[in-house]
């Protein structure tokens, strides 16, 4: 049975979820910088998976979808650091 149907809530993981504070400042590195556009796609691939998978859309196990989380963590750590980067250049 999928969590979705378990009555599990889903939680968003997306950046601008997760971050609203930097919403301008994603827009304008999605479109300025080549390594962030990268970043932030990965990031939002990954998490997408993940929620197909808790869905239950996809089916996987354990490790498998533990290694995607820990991969999106570390993107959403590397873009977080990026957009601090970039805010105090703005400063």
């Amino acid at each position: 049975m999928s969590r979705r149907a378990e009555g599990v809530k889903m939680d968003k993981h997306d950046l601008i979820h997760e971050l609203p504070e930097y919403r301008e400042a994603i827009h304008r590195l999605k479109i300025n910088d080549a390594h962030f556009a990268r970043l932030f796609e990965r990031y939002h691939d990954v998490d997408r998976e993940v929620r197909r998978i808790e869905t239950g859309i996809e089916v996987s196990s354990d490790g498998y979808i533990e290694g995607l989380k820990r991969e999106r963590l570390w993107l959403k750590d590397q873009l977080y650091g990026l957009l601090q980067a970039q805010a105090k250049t703005a400063e």
